[in-house]
């Protein structure tokens, strides 16, 4: 009964939008298993949203990437130019960066489950037998899944403790840190929807007879 009182609170939490209690709520061990379950469920509908819009597939996480990059170097390269030209610095030039960096690797890694450029061995599985490679593929997108819940519930905490606390971003007036921290789970949802869109894939290939191994090129479509 305390279990799903926790799960309970969990939800009735999230609905009342209140960051301390949520932050409250999701100390209890319930979390995990509400966070496997949500992180499943979003996965899966992130797996059709991007079966049913192609381009949104292609190109959202790599607009987010390009365009948190771009900004980085937009306020270095102003930055440099307000402080050893016009003797000035804004105080949060040091300070916004960093995250926006965080979110162009949160978003990157996402986007590279799905080329399979994480340490994917696929030198060593092309020498397998066919059932090993894809018992090798099947404990990828478990392993990739469990990784995931882990960070998704993680920062999700980081997260409600941040607005819980009011932080703001360092430099600035009025910009949440956790606005910027929200994204962390929000990318690793996507992760497992790519984690399913492989997996999908894989089993597809096993069934057709296809090639289950590939080369990964960093980059490619």
């Amino acid at each position: 009964m305390s279990f799903w009182a926790d799960v309970g609170a969990i939800f009735s939490a999230l609905l009342s939008q209140d960051s301390f209690e949520i932050q409250t709520a999701l100390r209890s061990d319930a979390a995990w298993i509400v966070g496997a379950v949500v992180a499943a469920l979003g996965g899966f509908l992130i797996m059709i949203i991007y079966r049913k819009v192609p381009f949104i597939e292609r190109h959202f996480e790599r607009s987010v990437m390009v365009y948190s990059y771009l900004a980085i170097a937009l306020i270095i390269f102003w930055g440099v130019i307000d402080r050893f030209v016009f003797n000035d610095q804004e105080p949060w030039s040091t300070t916004i960066p960093p995250l926006l960096f965080m979110v162009m690797a949160w978003f990157g890694a996402s986007y590279n489950v799905r080329l399979r450029t994480h340490l994917s061995f696929s030198e060593f599985r092309t020498s397998m037998p066919r059932g090993g490679q894809l018992a090798c593929l099947i404990l990828d997108a478990v392993l990739w899944f469990i990784f995931a819940v882990i960070v998704i519930v993680t920062t999700s905490r980081l997260v409600a403790l941040s607005a819980s606390n009011f932080q703001i971003v360092l430099g600035t007036d009025n910009i949440m840190q956790w606005w910027f921290l929200l994204t962390a789970p929000l990318s690793f949802f996507l992760m497992v929807g790519r984690v399913f869109q492989n997996l999908t894939d894989d089993l597809r290939n096993w069934k057709t007879g296809q090639p289950l191994i590939q080369q990964a090129v960093i980059g490619a479509d």
